[in-house]
């Protein structure tokens, strides 16, 4: 922080006088991003420009020989550090240095007997409430950037319409990746989520999203129904145990919206404190805006590659799941508060995870039976369900492409759908379960921030790389090869018998899944890199088969 701060002195004030946008420095200077048209290689601007890059050089070789003294080693037991880097005015008498920011760095306390990766923790209110106490503050992830200095300036014109000022929360903008694929197998673009953001911006607007949002100070405090003349005791069962940042928070702000019950900043004990946090936020009377500028306000780094992006998803559903079965079930505790629409919408986010029973269903039943030659017919009517299967999909496809993406992401989307409903959403409603019974502490296992090369470079030419544990591929295996036996029988069966077109049906469901996943089998069979499925993981899943198809044959002969 401290190498970073001494760049920032050249860095920022070269920013302001050219009207540099993008200001993270290592995209600046990889893009062809130069200034605005007046600066444009002009003799000022090129010296100026040289010198930065030249500084710029000079922070990244600190920061290896940084990284060469310290080594690997992280304290992960240490007590809270609050260290003030600068002074608010600077140190420098050169008139360029006016106006610095202050940084401050804070890291909560941590110890190894309690949890504490949770990004409600790191939104520290008591810190920044003694040192500046603004009315507003931005959240951003630790590998996300600034691609737009005016992003403030946007979220204020929400903040100062008067029809909505004195109720709007938090302005969110959406997470967008410098480091997407022309393919983006795994999804990074969350176009999924962003098309059903604009939906809710008409339902008193998006839940928060992890990072990328400005917030009111004023609806984090809670300061809503305490009473002006409340004691300290009083105030201490809102705000916790610091004098300070009472006397901060209840002296500026003055209660415009109901309230409920008192705790300041974001809920914990959840690993998505943010769809927890503004559920409650909205319930109680706030409201928040969603906005998604032409040119994205902030730039971040998405998984390259599928382990993390399984193991990020098995997170999301996890906390996601917690947050259905606590008392802020969105079904159960929304109705009172909130709009049924924005309740029902709360509810199709946190119970997403559930799709993984229909996902199952649809990939074990209908094979079982149409290895048994058992039309579905007998079981359901089938000619309802296939007419609503193919309107789904078309309707996924008019979506995808109505979004102003290319066709190919609808695939690529339905991938993705499936690898999570068959991996992350099937783990996260087992670990929901233990929790529920105390035997399983919730985690936030952290997506990795280390560039690989050769990952990236299959990234780049949309190869999928199944460098990932067993326990989260051999499931899409499994499912994938009992489709694969289920396809080639029912075929045969189709061309040997007179009763073949009475499990056309089922044959046709599973050859969309072998057509839709077919990564899955290159990676299984055809491909020899690095980046392929492992043998073992493969013998697995032929066993996870064996036994599905073993116990599917007991339930059709008794």
């Amino acid at each position: 922080m401290k190498e970073a701060w001494k760049f920032a002195k050249w860095w920022i004030p070269f920013c302001r006088k050219y009207e540099v946008k993008t200001r993270c420095p290592d995209a600046y200077f990889s893009s062809l991003e130069s200034a605005a048209d007046k600066f444009i290689w002009s003799t000022e601007f090129v010296a100026d420009r040289n010198k930065i890059e030249e500084k710029y050089e000079e922070f990244k070789e600190s920061l290896e020989k940084n990284l060469k003294i310290i080594g690997s080693s992280v304290s992960k037991d240490h007590p809270p550090i609050v260290q003030v880097i600068s002074d608010a005015n600077g140190s420098e008498n050169d008139s360029s240095q006016k106006g610095m920011p202050l940084l401050v760095y804070v890291a909560r306390e941590k110890r190894p007997s309690h949890p504490h990766h949770f990004k409600a923790g790191a939104i520290n209110l008591r810190v920044s409430a003694m040192i500046s106490n603004a009315p507003y503050f931005i959240v951003l992830d630790c590998d996300h950037y600034c691609n737009d200095p005016t992003s403030a300036r946007q979220a204020m014109c929400f903040y100062f319409d008067p029809e909505i000022s004195s109720k709007l929360a938090w302005v969110q903008f959406p997470q967008h990746f410098h480091n997407i694929s022309e393919h983006d197998l795994y999804d990074g673009n969350l176009h999924y989520y962003w098309r059903e953001w604009e939906g809710l911006d008409g339902l008193r607007g998006p839940t928060i999203t992890g990072c990328n949002f400005y917030m009111k100070r004023e609806a984090f405090y809670g300061v809503d129904r305490i009473p002006k003349d409340a004691d300290l005791n009083q105030l201490k069962k809102f705000f916790g145990s610091s004098n300070e940042l009472i006397r901060s928070t209840y002296k500026s702000y003055k209660p415009n919206v109901s309230r409920d019950e008192g705790k300041a900043g974001a809920r914990y004990n959840t690993v998505v404190e943010d769809s927890m946090t503004s559920l409650i936020l909205h319930c109680k009377g706030w409201i928040s805006v969603w906005i998604d500028p032409a040119r994205p306000c902030f730039l971040g780094t998405c998984p390259t590659n599928l382990n993390d992006m399984l193991v990020q998803q098995t997170r999301w559903a996890f906390g996601l799941l917690q947050m259905t079965l606590s008392k802020f079930s969105p079904l159960l505790y929304g109705p009172p508060r909130m709009s049924i629409l924005q309740s029902m919408s709360y509810g199709g986010l946190t119970l997403d995870p559930l799709y993984v029973f229909p996902f199952y269903g649809l990939g074990i039943i209908p094979q079982i039976c149409l290895l048994h030659g058992i039309p579905m017919s007998r079981i359901h009517s089938s000619s309802c369900s296939h007419s609503f299967f193919i309107s789904s999909q078309l309707k996924h496809v008019q979506e995808v492409v109505s979004y102003g993406d290319p066709l190919r992401t609808s695939l690529y989307d339905l991938r993705v759908w499936m690898m999570k409903s068959g991996a992350c959403y099937l783990y996260a409603v087992l670990n929901a379960i233990l929790d529920q019974f105390g035997l399983n502490e919730a985690n936030f296992s952290l997506t990795s921030k280390v560039v690989d090369d050769e990952e990236t470079k299959r990234h780049q030419e949309g190869i999928y790389d199944f460098q990932s544990s067993p326990q989260l591929l051999a499931p899409l295996c499994s499912v994938y090869l009992l489709n694969l036996v289920a396809f080639i029988i029912g075929t045969a069966r189709i061309f040997q018998s007179d009763k073949g077109k009475e499990v056309f049906a089922q044959a046709v469901l599973a050859l969309f899944g072998i057509t839709v996943n077919y990564h899955l089998f290159q990676g299984m069979l055809l491909r020899t890199d690095k980046g392929r499925i492992s043998t073992s993981i493969t013998m697995i899943a032929v066993a996870i088969t064996g036994i599905i198809l073993f116990f599917g044959s007991l339930l059709v002969f008794f």
